[in-house]
């Protein structure tokens, strides 16, 4: 056990995929290993700004990170990113005079990878797929740009999953991917969920139910 403290103790960078990959060949060699897995989970925070009062916040988003060596040319790197997101009910806002249903959501990405990734250009890219993104302070003027901008982009469940992996499938860095989306109802007694999964060289399937 002591290989694994000395090598943490010696690392001086903040956590990111490559440090990490770093990190478990360091562990492999201290131990004289070929193969090995290593899984780290940390909270990835980014300073975001309020859309109309401009002030700063932080969010966090769980990120775990994974790697497996099992054999000199057999690796395996994968990163898994939950993005906290708002979505609006294109049905409710298609029976309503005015207002729809709203609810929290998690939209999570799970990437296989041949190269580095950046985890904040992933948010990124999440974020602009959904009704709306979220924010760890508003101010009410904020607060009414979000759920208008909400109201202006309506996803179902699928959608959600559907429009991120439209652009993971043109990420060459990227050669396995599942994507999923949790709706927590607010005016149900139960969540909806989604999920594509594939790989680059087979099509991609999709499954869609309520729990």
């Amino acid at each position: 056990m002591s290989h694994f403290v000395e090598v943490f103790q010696d690392l001086a960078e903040p956590i990111s995929l490559e440090p990490f990959r770093s990190l478990h060949e360091q562990v492999l060699e201290r131990l004289n290993a070929e193969a090995g897995y290593m899984k780290m989970r940390c909270t990835h925070f980014v300073s975001k700004k309020a859309p109309v009062s401009g002030v700063a916040s932080l969010l966090d988003y769980d990120v775990s990170y994974t790697n497996e060596v099992a054999g000199p040319a057999l690796r395996t790197t994968r990163v898994k990113i939950v993005v906290p997101v708002t979505s609006l009910c294109p049905c409710s806002k298609e029976i309503s005079v005015y207002g729809a249903h709203n609810q929290k959501s998690h939209v999570t990405v799970t990437l296989d990878l041949w190269e580095r990734v950046d985890v904040a250009e992933i948010i990124r890219l999440i974020e602009n797929e959904v009704s709306c993104e979220i924010y760890g302070l508003l101010k009410r003027p904020d607060e009414k740009y979000v759920t208008g901008r909400s109201y202006d982009n309506p996803k179902f469940v699928e959608d959600l999953v559907r429009d991120v992996v439209r652009w993971i499938e043109c990420d060459a860095d990227v050669k396995n991917f599942v994507v999923e989306a949790d709706n927590f109802e607010s005016i149900h007694n139960h969540s909806a969920y989604a999920l594509i999964k594939g790989d680059k060289g087979a099509d991609a399937s999709m499954l869609g139910f309520v729990i």
